[in-house]
């Protein structure tokens, strides 16, 4: 590769690095794309959830050409015990009506998608390269080296968006605050389970083309805290569990046997019945929060995406969060060229901006979650075994009084838990997501 010098270098193309990329590019600064994967979304891994309002911020009605699989029309939360699920949800049919709400995706299809969009801004986009480490000089990053022959480029600026195990931000800007990164990645394993489009529509009560989520929680992750889940997307499911790496490893599973176990449910099995595994992928997920967020910026440099550790785990959001931090961190930049300032006191704007929107504010309102539930394991267990003990008794008719019904309930749920700690659990949990 020939040396020659850009304005900004994105190293990572997924949804972060491509928004910042196509941004940029847009406003028509010089920029390169270095990728690890053989194409965008080789190696990209979601559980598969793309939300509209943020994507089209970046690409404006995306919807009408991008590979996408169905929109959303119905989201499920799943309690399960060993053989029972308690269930709730929502559906409305204003979510399959354009512009939509959000959509399932295969990010190999939707990422490449993104990539011939930024390179048709003008960005060049350069695939299967590794970048192994950060050019400074007098304290300010310069440019990149690649493992390329001749691999060193540089540039006024760059961003880093190599996801949430970032060696880059880890170790050659020393920004990680890494034993709070460590304490809460979580490892999530996913199958795409290929099946005929009318199956999938029967199995989960579907109209032509529309599409369902369901979280769950529980059994599924052997009482460890994390979540697994369940997406239809065209032809075929996506299906995948995670928890935290620290849980995982205290209690010597392998998330693996985990996705065998949800895939065995009662619940789950028929769902998935007859269908062909096409993919198999693993990701490491940074559950930190708020309190793991790195320092956002430095002397010619941006962070974005999951390596700032933009993940939403309460709500199972984290490329609404990417693509918006990516589109900041573009029009900061493109800002600072036009000042001529590539410094902190110039690419500081980019976490002032962030904190303005809901990226910041979401993970601000949810900073003691990740804490609370690393203490508190028993709310993954325990409350869906109670909500099991409760609908099983409610559910039997067995000439029993209503009255007595309920006595018999509340006297079962007081034997798990007591009413004190209830009381307790609840205010706890309403002081961390109010």
């Amino acid at each position: 590769m020939v040396q020659e010098k850009f304005d900004a270098i994105v190293v990572g193309a997924g949804p972060a690095g491509l928004s910042a990329a196509y941004t940029m590019a847009n406003n028509g600064l010089k920029v390169i794309v270095f990728e690890r994967g053989e194409y965008p979304g080789a190696k990209n891994v979601m559980g598969g959830v793309l939300y509209r309002r943020a994507t089209e911020d970046v690409f404006p009605e995306f919807w009408e050409e991008a590979p996408l699989e169905r929109p959303v029309v119905e989201s499920n939360y799943w309690f399960t015990t060993d053989g029972a699920v308690s269930k709730i949800g929502f559906r409305t049919q204003e979510f399959g009506i354009e512009p939509y709400n959000a959509f399932t995706v295969l990010r190999a299809k939707f990422d490449r998608w993104m990539g011939r969009q930024v390179e048709q801004a003008g960005a060049l986009l350069i695939c299967e390269t590794v970048v192994e480490d950060i050019i400074k000089e007098d304290g300010k990053v310069i440019g990149v080296k690649t493992g390329r022959p001749n691999g060193e480029v540089y540039a006024d600026v760059v961003v880093i968006a190599e996801g949430v195990n970032s060696m880059l931000t880890q170790e050659a800007l020393g920004m990680q605050k890494g034993y709070l990164a460590w304490d809460y990645l979580a490892v999530a394993v996913k199958e795409v389970i290929a099946l005929p489009k009318e199956k999938i529509e029967d199995r989960f009560g579907l109209e032509d083309g529309q599409g369902a989520t369901i979280e769950i929680i529980g059994e599924a992750t052997k009482g460890m805290v994390g979540t697994a889940f369940i997406y239809t997307n065209y032809e075929s499911i996506s299906i995948g569990v995670g928890a935290l790496m620290s849980h995982l490893i205290n209690r010597k599973l392998n998330p693996n046997d985990l996705l065998e176990n949800l895939k065995a449910h009662p619940a789950v099995k028929p769902l998935i019945e007859g269908g062909e595994i096409k993919e198999y992928l693993g990701h490491m997920i940074p559950e930190g929060g708020y309190k793991a967020i790195p320092k956002l910026y430095g002397n010619g440099v941006v962070i974005v995406g999951d390596a700032a550790q933009f993940v939403n785990g309460l709500h199972r959001e984290g490329s609404n969060l990417a693509l918006i931090s990516g589109k900041v961190a573009g029009e900061v930049i493109t800002k600072a060229f036009e000042k001529g300032d590539f410094t902190i006191n110039s690419l500081a704007e980019y976490q002032q901006r962030l904190s303005e929107t809901f990226v910041i504010k979401d993970l601000q309102k949810y900073q003691h979650a990740s804490g609370y539930f690393e203490e508190h394991p028993e709310l993954f267990y325990l409350y869906p075994r109670l909500a099991s003990i409760a609908g099983k008794e409610f559910f039997t008719v067995d000439n029993i009084p209503k009255k007595e019904k309920q006595r018999i309930i509340m006297r079962k749920i007081f034997e798990q838990r007591s009413k004190w700690d209830l009381v307790k659990d609840l205010y706890k949990l309403w002081r961390v997501l109010g």
